[in-house]
Order: structure tokens, then sequence, then C-alpha cells
């Protein structure tokens, strides 16, 4: 499941603008995680770290005033590499990423070695505002961690007309379409801009729209898992990956790999789309 996840790690604030051509590159990181970071989240980390260290490498990077945490899974610990960014964005890996396990002086220690795509970043953003809501539509309500049974909302407000489709990659690795809402007829949800939205929520819209409109209840068998939110975005109008009818109290779905494929198709030939994931955790 770790080694699946890897090939879509990309950064929790979107790196994806108009860049160079595309080049192969490569880089190494050694983490050293603290005991509250589990293995599994420590090897994430350790290859995040590394794709980072090889888009610094290669491109250089720019000081931010701002932290941003890259990935969520050990919020504490990576906010320590969060002032500064790349100048370059990740777009696929190649092949399996290598990692080296050990223990010195009673610490664990992750070595990473990642090869894979990536290209040069020439220009800002657009400055999106995206948020995950737990139990409310007010922005006060901005969440990352849930309880079983929360209700999940997203607010979203672009400066610039365009296209968005959501997508949530749950603990087992399956992937859900969120947005377009499984009644829609459009390949992707044309917003306008300046406009807040608040999806999955049919309070939110008007009444002759409510029926469209898929509510969600975040739920998990498990004491804890970690949840991706993966919010595409383009000024292009771009078509969402073909899913498959679920049950009925479940959004479309679609397998990691064909999601995964479906990004990365995208993301090489739309100088325009960004992507922003969030990391939510949901608890018993």
């Amino acid at each position: 499941m770790v080694r699946r996840l890897i090939v879509i790690l990309f950064f929790g604030v979107s790196l994806n603008l108009y860049a160079q051509k595309i080049q192969t590159i490569s880089g190494e990181y050694t983490y050293y995680p603290p005991e509250s970071v589990t293995l599994e989240n420590a090897r994430q980390i350790a290859v995040q770290r590394a794709m980072i260290q090889a888009l610094a490498d290669n491109f250089g990077t720019v000081l931010s005033q701002n932290n941003t945490t890259i990935i969520a899974d050990s919020k504490t610990d990576f906010n320590s590499i969060s002032t500064s960014e790349v100048k370059g964005e990740w777009i696929e890996t190649i092949g399996e990423p290598e990692l080296n396990i050990t223990y010195e002086g009673g610490m664990l220690v992750i070595r990473a070695k990642v090869k894979g795509k990536a290209r040069e970043i020439l220009t800002a953003p657009i400055d999106l505002k995206t948020k995950v809501l737990r139990n409310g539509t007010d922005d006060k309500y901005e969440s990352e961690v849930f309880k079983h049974g929360d209700d999940l909302y997203l607010s979203f407000l672009s400066p610039v007309e365009g296209f968005l489709t959501v997508y949530l990659l749950d603990g087992n690795g399956d992937v859900f379409c969120l947005l377009p809402y499984r009644n829609a007829t459009d390949g992707s949800f044309k917003v306008k801009a300046g406009k807040r939205y608040v999806f999955f929520s049919a309070k939110e819209v008007p009444q002759n729209e409510s029926f469209l409109v898929d509510e969600y209840v975040m739920t998990t068998e498990r004491s804890a898992e970690f949840n991706r939110i993966y919010i595409v975005f383009s000024k292009t109008e771009f078509v969402k990956a073909a899913d498959n009818e679920t049950e009925i109290s479940l959004p479309r779905q679609l397998s990691f790999d064909d999601f995964n494929a479906w990004l990365v198709k995208n993301r090489r030939t739309d100088k325009d789309m960004q992507l922003i994931i969030k990391t939510i955790e949901i608890k018993k």
C-alpha cells in the first residue's frame, strides 16, 4: 500500500505551474524520524523529502515567509523544512523508491532514493483558497482531524474562472470521485471567478439544484486512518477520469492505478492544471 501511494504523494500546496520541458532527475535523503511518527509515515516522509531534495538540487529554492505543511501525516515534524519552496514540480515517479531502514545508536534511520520526471516552475500559481470543513460550512470549521460519523464539506474560492474535480483516496487505497457529483453530466465542475463555493452541502445551493448534491459522512473501521483529498483545478476545461458506479451510499470509484495514470497524463499536457492535496485523519 505504501509503495503504491508514494507514486502520487505530491505536495499539499499546488506546484503545478507553467514550466519548461520535463526532465529525469533523482535525489536522496536521510531521515531521522521522532518516536511519535509511525514507520509507515516515516517511510512516506523520507521519500517525499528525497523528492524535494531532487527538485531543490536541480531547480533551486525560493524563500517563503509562510510555513507550508507538505504532508500532514507528521504535522509537527515536517514543518521543519517548510521555510523554503522548491522551484520545480514532481510529475511522476520512475520505478520503486529505494528505502534503506536501519538503527543507529538506538535511533531509526531511513535513507531514501528516488528517480522521476519533473520540470522547473517559472510562474506563480493561481491563488486558490481551499479548506476542508468538519461539521459546518463556515471556514471556521476547517479541520484535519475527523471522528467517525462527522460530516465533510469543502470550501473553494478561485480568482479566475475554471474547472474543478475532487477525489478522495481512502485508507484501503480506493479512489472515489467526490466532484462532479454522481448524477452530474459534465466531466468537471465549472467555477466562477470570485465566488465562494461550499461543496457536499445541499443547503449551500439553490433549492432546485439540491437534488444533485452528494453529502458525505466520514467513516472508518479502524482506530484511525488517513485519507487524502485531491483537488484538481485548471483554467482549461478537462474531463474527469473514467470511473464506475458503486453501491448507492458511495461515490463513483476507480482504482488507484487508473487515477494515477489519468492525473499524470493531464499534468503532463495541461500547463494550467494545479493540484492541491489535503490529508485528513479519521478516528473512531
